[in-house]
């Protein structure tokens, strides 16, 4: 008689389990096609974005950025639709992911105020990929604008990460975006020293570098008058990828030829200082 109980009790879990399987197969099924259907739809659209920000020509950092939130946007009302339709309630569902994104937001003030900063950095456009900027006390070359930081590689192959939300606050001074760098570069000389002939020996030197650019003109002035001597300012141009060179020749030429001509260098240090950047 157990024995019956038992196989009976069986037969009706067997028989429920196929009837809510049956009531609730459209349910599944159509579930499933919604996620396969949503999944390669995301897909394509993403590839269909991506090819229209190529063509035109927007800054790679920001299409990157830009179809990312589109994919993953596209990927969580996907989600939710595949669980709606499963039966699931969602508005719950969506009150635990709000008191969620609250608690995150919450214990990640730092990091949100470096995806805010790494937004504004790629909308403005202070500075791009290849530029030489100067921040935070650093100098460097910007290899890469990510969505918290960016990455900077000095002259010496250093990487140096700066969070963006200190960057778009402060002050960046951008090398590149002019295209052409002045150099500033100052030289103290004997009050014995003939100014116009000190002139005209720096002007010959800077019309026969071929680095140094005619136009805009450099141009040679005095600076200042001190005490011990004659502070004569040099003020070339050039193209940002030969500045650094430019400024060595520079240098260089102008010591032999007032050395050539007689003329006196003050060895003080700090009137010989030179500034570069």
């Amino acid at each position: 008689m157990n024995k019956n109980n038992t196989i009976t009790a069986f037969e009706n879990y067997i028989n429920k389990f196929f009837t809510v399987l049956i009531d609730y197969s459209p349910k599944l099924i159509s579930a499933i096609l919604i996620l396969f259907i949503g999944l390669y739809a995301i897909r394509l659209i993403n590839r269909m974005v991506r090819k229209i920000m190529v063509k035109r020509d927007l800054d790679p950092t920001l299409s990157k950025f830009l179809a990312d939130i589109l994919l993953w946007t596209m990927r969580i009302l996907l989600f939710v639709t595949f669980i709606s339709k499963l039966g699931v309630e969602t508005s719950s569902f969506v009150a635990i992911l709000g008191a969620a994104g609250l608690a995150v937001g919450l214990s990640l003030q730092g990091s949100l105020s470096n995806f805010a900063g790494g937004m504004l950095i790629i909308l403005f456009k202070p500075f791009r990929v290849g530029h030489t900027i100067e921040a935070q006390g650093v100098i460097g070359t910007v290899c890469e604008i990510q969505i918290f930081v960016t990455k900077l590689v000095n002259a010496n192959n250093q990487t140096i990460f700066i969070p963006n939300g200190i960057l778009s606050n402060d002050t960046i001074i951008n090398y590149s975006m002019e295209g052409n760098r002045r150099a500033d570069l100052t030289f103290s000389l004997s009050y014995d020293t003939n100014i116009k002939t000190a002139k005209d020996i720096v002007m010959n030197v800077l019309k026969n570098n071929p680095q140094v650019l005619q136009t805009p003109a450099p141009a040679v002035i005095t600076k200042n008058l001190t005490d011990s001597s004659i502070q004569l300012a040099i003020r070339p141009w050039a193209k940002l990828e030969d500045f650094f060179q430019m400024s060595s020749d520079v240098l260089e030429d102008c010591k032999e030829a007032f050395e050539n001509a007689g003329i006196v260098i003050q060895p003080y240090v700090r009137e010989l200082s030179v500034k570069m950047d």
